[in-house]
């Protein structure tokens, strides 16, 4: 027999509200309310459970309400509807009670082919009073809480909160304001990155015109070596470019030249010195870059090179001095110009015409300055307009040599322009002789020469005339139409453990600064996804009040740089991490974003409850218990806090994090060879050099 609609309703009545505040709605369940299981709903669904939906009529719509907590109280006698029960002997009765979080409004927005239709949307408008009852949702209320939203185009998992309905989401929400991935080992992070991947190229796929290829990129920087088993032998669009330090079959070389590493990555690698080393490094690094075309042995281009740093000098030092009366350091000037003269003279012999005569006036007018100091007890102040005379006749051979206007923008220090290792060598040498530092620049020398001598990193800096920077932006970041696929995989697992922060920070500066100029250029942005597995590694909080960086603060900043402005010009970011306490606090601002995994710590917990609404913690204290493949996801890509089972990855696709499986190795049913030699072959170099 079929009901009314109002006796159906009121079938589904399980409760009144007793308490009413802005985060926080009391209920007192019903004498009748079911106890494990509701039957009443369109099919059996347990009831009451933490976390799970309940609806409160308002205005026009409902209040959807989440369960925080249960409790059982001592009530004088069972409240139960239409009955007065106030007569009966005074015997304890149970009274059960929860707490809701109010999370949003849920109105009819049709009715089509006799099934009604809602619609889900954040926040409440308006509050129930008390007294108002409690409803448990039917199945297609369940559904339109859960499915929500626009543009869900990508199925994650299901929602075991919901009857398993579908929990998708809008890839530009998800990747386009940053996520972050958090949990602790073998709760599911990395296969959750790996299907996040998967799941957008292959919906794009199918969404695409004529099932083309989709136009997409995903950067996943990968320290442990965990994606080649996800990624390597797919098929497209979820083929990967996989970028190794040792290649095997179909993989490709890791290459990360030295010339593309900036001012600030180098200074953090050689540890420089503020004082006398930076300078030093920085000047040398513009003059390496400034002549990158021209031959070593070009005497005309030497000298040039010369003047120039003579010039960047004078114009340093004239620039820092105010007043001029306190010009820094007057007797180190007047020491650099005893060297610059001890540069100059021995060229004079081989020159001729205007060269001649030009750099004869620079080495005049600079004995015009230190013949009148070279005296017992000199004065070593200088005038402006000493100085500037000096700079003019430098300014003349400079030209004279065919050096560019000085008025001119000098070349920029961070410009990737290729440069050799052994130029950029000579080159911080022979500025520091020009500075007349070199006894404080050895250190700096030390730290270079090691990095060139090392073979394994002499691989991925690749010192060679091989690279070029078109080429390695169509590899690493994808070519037109991404022709050459949408996945790059780069694998920092043998990357030596020295400069490994800097390969990682390169890399990713690389990328944003390409998108940065693409976005210049064509007036629209490029849309790029960077993945950073094990971001608490690269991406770690730093003392912001040193003096000079390290390579793991210069790392954090280009990320936090990223997060902050990255979105403008197309470059998503996903944080995977297993210890978000130790995440840059900058980075985890901006992500809008969270799929929450087991957490268990005491200190990540605490943090991801600051991340988080306070009427929405409720579902957080579910964290140290979540199963494997669930999560939690909450933020912009979501319209509400969900309870997800991610989809499942067959093994194939699943990334290389396996627990070991000891007792399978100890009891010998699986078999494990312990050959050392090809190991001790690889480390030390000596297969490569057999084959």
């Amino acid at each position: 027999m079929s009901h009314a609609p109002f006796e159906y309703i009121e079938s589904l009545r399980v409760g009144t509200v007793d308490f009413v505040s802005p985060d926080e709605i009391k209920v007192a369940l019903d004498i009748e309310a079911p106890e494990s299981v509701a039957l009443n709903a369109g099919g059996p669904r347990p009831f009451p459970r933490v976390n799970s939906y309940v609806l409160i009529p308002v205005d026009d719509g409902y209040l959807v309400g989440q369960i925080e907590w249960l409790i059982v109280e001592r009530s004088a006698f069972p409240k139960r509807r239409g009955m007065q029960d106030f007569g009966l002997v005074d015997l304890p009765y149970p009274l059960r009670k929860m707490s809701l979080n109010p999370l949003g409004t849920l109105r009819k927005i049709s009715t089509k082919a006799e099934q009604e239709q809602y619609g889900f949307r954040r926040g409440a408008d308006a509050l129930p009073s008390i007294g108002t009852g409690v409803f448990l949702p039917t199945d297609e209320q369940l559904r339109s809480i859960v499915e929500s939203g626009e543009n869900r185009r990508v199925k994650i998992g299901t929602s075991p909160l919901a009857g398993n309905a579908e929990v998708r989401i809008d890839p530009d929400r998800l990747f386009g304001r940053h996520l972050a991935v958090l949990g602790n080992t073998g709760s599911g992070k990395s296969c959750t990155v790996a299907g996040l991947i998967r799941w957008s190229l292959e919906q794009a796929q199918s969404e695409a015109k004529n099932n083309a290829s989709p136009n997409a990129r995903f950067i996943v920087l990968d320290p442990n070596g965990e994606y080649s088993r996800a990624f390597a032998n797919s098929e497209p669009p979820a083929k990967a470019r996989m970028f190794k330090v040792s290649p095997e079959a179909e993989e490709l070389a890791l290459k990360v030249p030295l010339w593309f590493w900036n001012s600030a990555e180098w200074c953090s690698f050689t540890q420089a010195s503020s004082k006398t080393q930076k300078p030093t490094l920085i000047q040398a690094l513009r003059a390496v870059r400034d002549g990158q075309t021209e031959p070593a042995e070009n005497k005309s281009h030497d000298i040039r090179r010369f003047l120039r740093t003579m010039l960047a000098t004078i114009r340093l030092e004239k620039n820092s001095g105010s007043p001029w009366g306190s010009f820094p350091k007057p007797k180190g000037f007047y020491e650099k110009l005893e060297k610059w003269k001890t540069g100059l003279e021995p060229e004079l012999p081989s020159l001729t015409g205007d060269e001649l005569t030009r750099l004869t006036a620079v080495v005049t007018s600079i004995n015009t300055l230190c013949i009148p100091r070279r005296q017992q007890h000199p004065h070593y102040d200088f005038t402006r307009q000493e100085v500037d005379g000096l700079f003019s006749v430098t300014s003349a051979a400079h030209s004279a040599f065919s050096g560019a206007d000085l008025d001119t923008e000098p070349p920029d220090v961070d410009a990737p322009r290729a440069f050799k290792g052994d130029s950029f060598l000579r080159s911080v040498e022979a500025t520091a002789e020009m500075l007349n530092v070199s006894e404080h620049a050895e250190t700096l020398l030390i730290r270079i020469r090691s990095l060139l001598a090392n073979t394994l990193i002499k691989s991925i800096i690749c010192d060679t005339d091989d690279v070029s920077l078109e080429q390695w932006l169509k590899d690493y970041v994808g070519a037109d139409n991404a022709e050459n696929g949408c996945l790059s995989v780069i694998d920092l697992s043998l990357v030596p453990t020295e400069v490994v922060h800097i390969i990682t920070s390169v890399i990713a500066r690389m990328v944003f600064e390409a998108l940065q100029r693409y976005r210049k250029i064509n007036k629209i942005a490029l849309p790029t996804v960077l993945v950073m597995e094990e971001a608490h590694t690269f991406i770690k909080r730093y003392r912001d009040d040193v003096e000079n960086y390290d390579a793991a603060s210069v790392c954090c900043q280009v990320f936090e740089r990223i997060a902050r402005e990255g979105r403008k010009f197309g470059l998503g970011l996903v944080l995977s991490s297993q210890r978000p306490s130790e995440l840059s606090a900058t980075v985890l601002s901006q992500c809008n974003t969270f799929l929450l995994h087991r957490i268990s710590n005491d200190q990540d917990q605490k943090l991801v409850h600051s991340l988080v609404p306070d009427n929405l913690k409720g579902l957080l204290r579910e964290l140290p218990s979540l199963p494997s493949q669930n999560a939690i996801l909450l933020g912009w890509a979501s319209e509400l806090p969900l309870l997800v089972k991610m989809n499942d990855l067959p093994k194939s696709q699943q990334p290389r994090s396996d627990d070991p499986d000891f007792w399978d190795v100890w009891t010998g049913k699986e078999k494990r060879k312990a050959d050392w030699k090809p190991v001790a072959d690889d480390w030390q170099g000596l297969a490569k050099q057999a084959d």
